[in-house]
């Protein structure tokens, strides 16, 4: 069985539907199991527990013969210190909690999702203790995998879509920076595939891949390819980044904030990948923006 942590959001939700393509017995880790019923109905092995209490990993990991982390915090990357939503509690102890229970249960290979940009000395603390959870797995013992996504789109991202909204209710598109950021937007189906990959193929046992789409464009380019896809014709309006920083200190304030300073630089910050281990132990076809838009926006 592959138990997928976080498989009811964004990232873990289409390695959820690649492994029951693929006739795999499939497992769905979230706090609520109600929650995975209503998701998958009967499909899913419906598991219960919160990466931040480890008391409730080791029964939700039994069975299961490989773990794929795909946990994320509601509002990621906007982090919420007053409800626990931040990357030291979920991306660093919330792996290293799921670890230590897979250990327990007895599980043979775990695969975490991470990001590009994850390094010991780097700049931003959210690629640092993604660092240091992809070192706790690596030290581990058991199999590993860890794939580390750029920026990923899809029906249900909650990043390239909000331009979309935006672009419906306003003449212009608000963005922060001058949006000439390299990024290497990755299409969901892919990332599914490759995590499915991950856990089920004996060559990726033990591998770091990082994981793009196959163009490298700026955001700008990015954000214009997805309106006209769209149908919508739009300028783009530049904000300068430190006005983003006044209004994220702002909105922090706020018990649910809908954006933070970090948030800011989380989503003006390059986002390129090296893909050439994965392409050459995996070999995924990688699907341009235009045609991964066109597929769920006409």
């Amino acid at each position: 069985m592959i138990l997928v942590a976080g498989g009811t959001g964004f990232v873990g939700s289409a390695a959820v539907r690649e492994l029951l393509r693929l006739g795999e017995r499939v497992a769905v880790l979230g706090r609520s199991a109600e929650g995975v019923r209503e998701r998958y109905g009967d499909v899913v092995e419906a598991r219960e527990g919160d990466v931040r209490e480890p008391e409730t990993l080791a029964p939700a990991m039994a069975s299961a013969d490989v773990v794929i982390n795909a946990v994320q915090f509601p509002g990621s990357p906007i982090e919420n210190r007053r409800k626990g939503w931040t990357f030291e509690e979920i991306d660093l102890k919330g792996t290293r909690h799921q670890i230590d229970a897979g250990q327990a249960a007895g599980v043979r290979r775990f695969v975490y999702v991470s990001g590009v940009g994850a390094a010991k000395d780097a700049e931003k603390h959210w690629f640092r203790y993604k660092w240091e959870a992809e070192e706790y797995v690596r030290r581990s013992g058991l199999e590993w995998v860890i794939v580390r996504p750029t920026w990923v789109f899809g029906p249900d991202d909650v990043s390239l879509n909000r331009f979309l909204g935006l672009a419906r209710r306003l003449p212009f598109v608000p963005m922060f920076g001058a949006g000439e950021q390299p990024v290497q937007p990755v299409f969901i189906d892919d990332v599914g595939r490759v995590l499915a990959d991950c856990a089920l193929r004996p060559e990726a046992a033990n591998t770091t891949f990082e994981l793009g789409g196959p163009e490298v464009m700026s955001m700008n380019d990015v954000v214009s390819t997805a309106l006209d896809v769209r149908g919508k014709h739009r300028r783009l309006l530049h904000q300068p980044v430190a006005v983003g920083k006044v209004l994220g200190a702002v909105a922090s304030v706020l018990p649910s904030p809908p954006l933070s300073r970090d948030a800011v630089d989380f989503i003006t910050e390059p986002a390129v990948a090296d893909n050439t281990k994965l392409l050459e132990v995996l070999r995924p076809q990688l699907t341009p923006l235009r045609e991964g838009l066109a597929r769920y926006l006409r």
